[in-house]
């Protein structure tokens, strides 16, 4: 009576399982900047953002999709800042063939502030520059490193007037 009741427990968990990220989705177009933030006073504030598209190559729409990003500065091994990005927010599941833009800017963290203008922070030589890890999941399944990129030392994304 043991084995029916083990071979049904292991077909629930299977149906139950979280479907594999890399084969439902697919990350394009990443792109990497600077950020302008708010200025508290006379003071400038700049922050690494991360822009990319992900696309739903399966079958099933999801509910629960999510990105994050974790931002490093060189030569440093702890994480200087992070932000993260539900892609399919509750009643707005993310269906099969969709494409969603993800932007991951930290919030409040791992930003660079100085007196002067936003570009001249990238000549200060305290200045580090930073690389990101994107990650991705489903549910709550495990995050999935999808791509990774050097943050460019411009203000703005590509084709954008400032």
């Amino acid at each position: 009576m043991r084995r029916p009741l083990l071979v049904l427990s292991g077909l629930a968990l299977a149906a139950c399982s979280t479907p594999d990220p890399r084969v439902e989705l697919e990350v394009t177009g990443v792109e990497s900047y600077w950020a302008i933030d708010a200025p508290t006073g006379p003071t400038q504030f700049i922050a690494p953002v991360v822009r990319l598209q992900v696309r739903h190559k399966g079958t099933k729409p999801h509910r629960a999709v999510s990105a994050t990003a974790t931002f490093k500065r060189k030569g440093e091994t702890q994480a200087w800042s992070s932000a993260y990005h539900q892609i399919s927010p509750p009643g707005k599941p993310f269906l099969p063939g969709e494409t969603r833009l993800v932007v991951l800017k930290p919030e409040g963290e791992g930003r660079y502030s100085s007196p002067g203008a936003p570009e001249a922070m990238f000549q200060n030589p305290h200045f580090k520059d930073v690389h990101c890890d994107v990650f991705l999941r489903i549910g709550a399944g495990n995050w999935i490193k999808f791509a990774e990129t050097d943050v460019e030392r411009r203000i703005g994304p590509r084709g954008e007037a400032k």
